[in-house]
């Protein structure tokens, strides 16, 4: 049993851009849950905009506030388990010693949502490293796994590397997923960032016709035509509209999946789309979009999904990593120790980056 006193180093949120390495009480095991010794923590887009004051997580223009600081901040983690309280054995069926990663969301179990499965869109919606009164997050050297958390084993074949990838892998999934991609479809994926980037390589297993990738920074996309991206474009330098166009006979791409958490991602895509086609919008925005909605309507009937976590796609993820069908190689590009979070914050914004780990 840990020691109630004792103390370990994390990351915590207070408010917008007020971030700070402290020492803080290290969490003990209640009944059925789970301490982890973290082993890595990726740092998410949403973790930058989170940090940089989006009103998603800080309220403001009609919206309640989403972070309840100060919080340890972190979700995409895994680690060791070190630590269970009574009946977690048998509830999350695990062992200590184990390599284990939780899902983002704590379900609540009782709201109309989680009552008919769909416990990724949890109306209460605690998502762990942003509500300090569930969990905190992965940010730190351990973390407390509630008992209504969703805990999935890893492999040890996997590196560190791959397990802390397993949740923008499986948040990829899902938006792929979303899309319902068929043989002759023509696919594009927007932003080949880290999440992106995995998004191409499951939306290449599902052996569309074409598979497009649209990036601003080359070597990303250098880093898609080896993951399966039949063509890429620049759209610093290419006619985005015009090459979709002339590689559909001019009607456009069938699927289009938003991954650049920018405006101009959404704006372009619905240009590009054909009519009756599937547009997947995945990304957090750090500020209000506006597009012509005739054109979904009216001129193309568009047949809009949005893409939220990763329901029932971790195990997936964790399969298609072990199984050698998606690879970290190129992905994850920094690990930093914790103390050196504010240079990992920088990077995680920065062109010669791509996943930045934090590992303590």
């Amino acid at each position: 049993m840990t020691d109630a006193t004792a103390t370990m180093q994390a990351v915590v949120c207070h408010a917008p851009n007020d971030y700070r390495l402290e020492s803080v009480a290290r969490p003990t095991a209640g009944p059925g849950e789970v301490i982890l010794k973290i082993g890595a923590c990726g740092i998410c887009a949403s973790d930058v905009k989170c940090r940089g004051g989006a009103e998603m997580f800080w309220g403001g223009n009609g919206q309640p506030a989403w972070v309840k600081a100060p919080v340890v901040a972190g979700h995409e983690f895994f680690g060791e388990v070190i630590e269970m309280g009574p009946g977690a054995e048998e509830h999350f069926d695990v062992r200590v010693g184990d390599q284990a990663i939780a899902e983002q969301i704590v379900p609540c179990g009782k709201c109309r949502y989680c009552d008919s499965g769909h416990y990724w869109m949890c109306e209460v919606h605690n998502i762990l490293g942003f509500q300090h009164e569930v969990a905190e997050g992965g940010m730190a050297e351990y973390m407390r796994i509630p008992a209504k958390a969703r805990l999935h084993r890893i492999p040890e074949s996997l590196s560190l590397a791959q397990s802390a990838f397993i949740e923008p892998l499986a948040c990829g999934i899902h938006a792929v997923n979303r899309g319902d991609i068929q043989l002759d479809d023509t696919v594009v994926v927007a932003g080949a960032g880290p999440i992106g980037l995995a998004m191409v390589q499951v939306a290449h297993l599902k052996t569309p016709k074409q598979l497009i990738v649209i990036d601003m920074i080359d070597e990303r996309l250098e880093l898609a035509k080896r993951f399966g991206a039949d063509v890429v474009l620049n759209p610093a330098r290419d006619d985005v509209n015009a090459r979709v166009k002339e590689l559909t006979g001019g009607y456009g791409c069938d699927v289009y999946i938003e991954a650049t958490g920018s405006p101009t991602g959404v704006r372009q895509g619905l240009e590009i789309i054909r009519k009756l086609g599937r547009f997947v919008e995945f990304s957090v925005f750090g500020k209000e979009t506006t597009v012509d909605w005739s054109i979904i309507g009216d001129r193309k009937e568009l047949d809009v999904r949005g893409a939220h976590l990763s329901p029932h796609t971790f195990p997936v993820a964790i399969d298609l990593m072990a199984r050698g069908l998606v690879t970290t190689d190129g992905i994850v590009t920094h690990e930093l120790p914790l103390a050196e979070f504010e240079e990992g914050f920088r990077m995680a914004t920065a062109a010669e980056s791509i996943k930045v780990l934090l590992v303590p």
